[in-house]
């Protein structure tokens, strides 16, 4: 994509309370609020990016950006962080509602059952009833999209991307088998190091590490990224990442036969995460679904250095439904 492109698209952040917790919303596209928008113009779907973790909404924008482009710029795309991962800067708004101040607290909001209620409180909340929503989620974000199916049937979700999704069995995976003694065994460690490593450092040195690690990347980011070094933010990624390994066991056959025609898996072909004899798995338990594995070589993080070949593949499979409305 031109870099002249990528720079006409807005995106618009912002900090809302949802459910009691700070939440970043990364808003590509013009419209901002869903449900003030009564014009002709507002649209009739929208596309909802689910990061994986940590729930970072920065590191998806050029994705949302490019796959915005790639659907000729007709739907907004938002982009929402899991609950504890993201912190208001000092100098911004945390926007609320009259919904949530009345909302019920959601119990352990920071772990795997909560995050989950997080993304359907602000579902409910934030976008208008008869708005048709496609799903994206990456990684446990995936198994987020699979849930929201469950636990909100009422929302009218015609599509739902699993991309590199752990779904199951995340610590037997290379990688679990890994970070599970680290997550759930030494997680107040980890706790503990990340506070003495990072409370005490100026907010300067903070910039600094983020800005090289951008440079290294290649990358560039008009949103702070401050919450990456952020011990509050660390510690709710490394407390949800040990749910996930302790909790996402077992593969939710039924909840997946009673979805599958709307539902697209895309599994890495070397993806410690998701590793191919799970693809290979619910293949074979699922031989109708559309379950893909991926033929490009696209690493479990692909938002870094692929996500342009990422949107090309997922408006593609978006063409037959967004013709429709």
């Amino acid at each position: 994509m031109d870099s002249e492109l990528k720079e006409d698209i807005p995106v618009h952040e912002e900090f809302i309370l949802c459910a009691g917790v700070e939440t970043q919303v990364l808003k590509c596209g013009p419209w901002t609020n869903l449900l003030d928008d009564q014009s002709v113009n507002r649209p009739k779907l929208l596309i909802f990016i689910i990061p994986g973790n940590p729930g970072f909404p920065t590191f998806y924008v050029p994705f949302a950006k490019a796959l915005y482009s790639l659907t000729n710029r007709r739907f907004p795309i938002w982009i929402i962080s899991h609950a504890g991962h993201t912190m208001a800067p000092k100098d911004k708004n945390v926007l609320t509602t009259s919904e949530d101040t009345n909302a019920q607290e959601i119990k352990d909001i920071y772990g795997l059952s909560g995050q989950i209620e997080h993304k359907v409180a602000f579902l409910r909340t934030h976008v208008p009833k008869e708005m048709k929503l496609v799903l994206i989620g990456h990684s446990i974000g995936s198994y987020f999209c699979l849930q929201i199916l469950k636990h909100a049937p009422e929302l009218s979700v015609i599509r739902s991307f699993l991309l590199f999704p752990t779904i199951e069995r995340m610590s037997e995976s290379p990688k679990g088998r890994i970070a599970t003694p680290l997550l759930c065994w030494f997680r107040y460690v980890l706790y503990a190091a990340g506070y003495l490593l990072f409370k005490p450092c100026p907010q300067k040195i903070k910039s600094l590490v983020i800005r090289m690690v951008l440079q290294r990347w290649n990358m560039e980011s008009k949103f702070s990224l401050m919450n990456v070094l952020e011990p509050f933010c660390l510690a709710n990624a490394a407390y949800l990442g040990g749910q996930e390994m302790m909790k996402v066991v077992e593969r939710d056959n039924e909840l997946i036969k009673e979805h599958l025609s709307k539902l697209t898996f895309y599994y890495g072909a070397t993806d410690d995460w998701c590793p191919k004899e799970y693809y290979d798995d619910i293949k074979k338990d699922f031989p109708e679904g559309d379950i893909r594995l991926c033929e490009k070589n696209l690493p479990h993080g692909f938002i870094i250095h692929f996500y342009q070949e990422m949107a090309d593949m997922v408006a593609d499979w978006l063409k037959d439904d967004l013709s429709k409305i």
